[in-house]
């Protein structure tokens, strides 16, 4: 239980309370980054201490695993920044897999200071979460509510990220393409008993500023219900979800950049609440 609290925390702190410029400007910010993780990850370690440490040996239960976990913390994140000062956007698959291994050894370093300093061994987690899966075990109600909370987390925020990096940044021109329309004008005349006619062909191509943040919201919706859909089963729903924002972009689909952008999104994100539905319903069923 405390290793999935801690995690719980980590991802908080990570996602949920970084703000964009955060994101943008790492190396500015990572004092304050880092701040965030303390004031997630003390209290966890103080409940714990308190219920299930009975207060005894408050530095080897409380402080040590906090210092070793912010401190792994800190040096994972300014290495990445390093790696990354000779990346640019435009090489998604690099900051994509550099992005994965830095949460990998979060959780890792998460992990390994359970075990530690807190008396968690590491193969009896890797065993239960083989019994998870194999067996039909389940788990007790605390930690299923932390389990959901977590995969929530990593179907709405995490993935954002994730696929954020896999798309690359869209260029302005097609993040303000609204549609394209096309007219024709056709005249005809005759002369000397001989037709002919002149035929003229206008495209016009809209631009419209979109937000952002509504964009994010409809993705982070989209991957839940699929989440949702999935763990019940009902995956027919999901074509549902593809068609409505099929319609919502119909004219928008004029553009072969622009519909090859949106269908790389929609199948990705489509997959991430597949997976993570699955994994899901295997855990909890």
């Amino acid at each position: 239980m405390i290793v999935l609290s801690l995690i719980l925390a980590h991802l908080t702190a990570d996602f949920l309370l970084q703000t964009d410029a955060m994101v943008r400007e790492k190396r500015k910010y990572l004092r304050k980054h880092l701040l965030h993780h303390t004031l997630l990850l003390l209290p966890v370690l103080l409940c714990f201490w308190l219920t299930e440490f009975e207060m005894a040996n408050p530095v080897k239960n409380v402080v040590l695993p906090l210092v070793f976990i912010i401190a792994t913390h800190g040096v994972i994140d300014f290495l990445k920044l390093k790696l990354l000062d000779g990346t640019t956007d435009k090489q998604n698959m690099k900051n994509l897999f550099y992005f994965l291994g830095d949460q990998f050894l979060h959780l890792a370093m998460i992990v390994l200071g359970c075990s530690f300093f807190l008396n968690v061994s590491f193969s009896a987690i890797a065993e239960k979460g083989i019994t998870l899966i194999t067996e039909k075990s389940s788990l007790s109600v605390p930690n299923a509510l932390l389990f959901i909370a977590i995969i929530l987390i990593v179907t709405t925020s995490v993935s954002g990220h994730v696929i954020r990096m896999v798309l690359g940044t869209l260029p302005a021109q097609l993040l303000s393409f609204e549609g394209r329309y096309a007219f024709k004008n056709e005249r005809k005349e005759d002369k000397m008993n001989a037709a002919g006619g002149l035929t003229e062909e206008y495209t016009y191509f809209t631009f419209n500023k979109h937000d952002l943040s509504r964009g994010k919201l409809i993705g982070y919706i989209e991957r839940l219900l699929v989440l949702i859909l999935t763990f019940y089963s009902a995956y027919p729903a999901i074509g549902f979800i593809v068609t409505a924002k099929s319609i919502a972009r119909f004219k928008q689909m004029d553009d072969r950049n622009w519909a090859e952008y949106f269908l790389l999104g929609t199948l990705t994100s489509m997959f991430v609440g597949i997976a993570l539905g699955l994994l899901l319903r295997e855990v909890l069923l």
